[in-house]
């Protein structure tokens, strides 16, 4: 098995948070994704897409996409349970974990790729209208978010989860994107620094 890897870009960091909330090692190929390396033989053979990560597993299965390659390892190790415990608690944790792809995670994304200037050669045609489009959805997602963490400590409920990590890279990820948490979101405030605070945020 081996886990090939893209350093600080969001989707392998989601997984690397994972697998250390989980005490799990991956032996990792280090993959440049600013010298270009995720389109070379390597990856683009595993991947058409030619996104990361890409794990491979010691039969030669190929596995994308960070949330696919959470939910195999989850299926090993299961403790802690990061995708919920029990039918209403598993629900839960997916209806978060979605809502804050589809709505903090994704949008925060596009800000990113169609506004930064070294994303040119990335995304073609870059359109800086969809990119600033997106800035006030992230705005009024983390408005929504922090009325819900009002009534509770983590996304989904009581206990960290996928959602949390979606979140925390996310909120990550709006620095470069050059968009700001308001500060009057205390309650996003206190659950980010929660977040960012636990040994695998550095993963």
């Amino acid at each position: 098995m081996k886990l090939f890897d893209g350093g600080r870009a969001p989707n392998p960091r989601r997984v690397r948070v994972f697998l250390a909330e989980k005490g799990i090692e991956v032996p990792m190929v280090r993959v440049d994704m600013g010298a270009m390396e995720h389109r070379k033989e390597d990856v683009s053979s595993r991947n058409p897409l030619q996104r990361l990560p890409v794990l491979e597993l010691d039969d030669g299965t190929i596995l994308t996409e960070s949330i696919a390659i959470c939910r195999y390892f989850e299926e090993f190790h299961t403790e802690p349970a990061l995708f919920g415990r029990g039918a209403v608690g598993k629900a839960l944790v997916e209806m978060w974990q979605r809502r804050i792809e589809l709505n903090l995670f994704l949008p925060v994304g596009f800000a990113f790729r169609h506004i930064h200037p070294a994303m040119r050669e990335w995304e073609v045609p870059q359109v800086p209208e969809w990119g600033e489009a997106n800035k006030p959805k992230v705005l009024a997602f983390l408005a929504l978010l922090d009325r819900e963490l009002g009534g509770r400590e983590f996304a989904a409920g009581d206990s960290y989860s996928i959602a949390d990590i979606t979140g925390l890279i996310a909120i990550d990820f709006m620095k470069p994107a050059r968009i700001v948490v308001p500060e009057e979101l205390s309650n996003v405030w206190r659950w980010y620094r929660a977040l960012a605070a636990r040994p695998s945020a550095g993963a």
